[in-house]
């Protein structure tokens, strides 16, 4: 759960001034549950992140993007940010004094949102900010590693985007689209939720 200082007035804690709270316990709940093998929604997507360094933030500020309120958002860290050497240099003292290091991923989580929710609803919101947290490929869709021999990170975009309407009248016109298309008129392997109209990354202007 979020801390009650972030989104409730009328805790004792409640500070007005602060927006963001990191949780290294949420961090570590997300990789025992979806990244460790064995873990109780294991899913073998994320078997790239076994040694990466994510981040969890809380955020109590309101975001909104295209008229709708995000809930969630996965970026690679450092992020990249227009502005100054001091601008990034701020954002990266941030960070390393949040999370002691400098996470590969960093994902912030609305907590009004997750406060309120199922739990059904909060893993496939975390799920989802983890399927954004992605190794990188190169031209031939090979994984691409550092010279240390880790895992190139970037961030993933969705399977598919495509109109409802062009698949009602036309059908699936790629494999990735028939796939969802498949996966939607199947019975889900974990619970029925959707959290893609409102993830940050989802939002983002082309």
């Amino acid at each position: 759960m979020p801390p009650a200082r972030l989104i409730d007035p009328d805790a004792p804690a409640f500070d007005a001034n602060i927006s963001f709270a990191p949780d290294p316990m949420l961090a570590e709940w997300a990789r025992a549950t979806f990244i460790v093998e064995g873990g109780p929604l294991f899913n073998e997507e994320h078997v790239h992140l076994e040694f990466a360094s994510i981040g969890f933030l809380w955020a109590g500020a309101l975001n909104r993007k295209k008229g709708r309120v995000v809930l969630g958002q996965a970026e690679t860290c450092p992020p990249s940010v227009p502005g100054g050497k001091w601008l990034k240099e701020r954002i990266n003292q941030q960070l390393l004094e949040w999370f002691d290091e400098m996470p590969a991923f960093l994902i912030t989580l609305d907590a009004h949102y997750c406060a309120q929710c199922s739990d059904l609803e909060f893993c496939a919101l975390v799920e989802h900010e983890l399927l954004h947290c992605a190794q990188a490929e190169d031209e031939n869709g090979a994984p691409k590693f550092t010279q240390e021999g880790m895992p190139k990170f970037t961030i993933r975009g969705h399977d598919v985007e495509e109109f409802t309407s062009v698949v009602r009248r036309y059908g699936p016109p790629d494999q990735a689209t028939a796939e969802f298309v498949a996966a939607a008129s199947s019975e889900p392997t974990v619970g029925r939720a959707s959290v893609a109209r409102a993830c940050g990354n989802c939002l983002k202007v082309a």
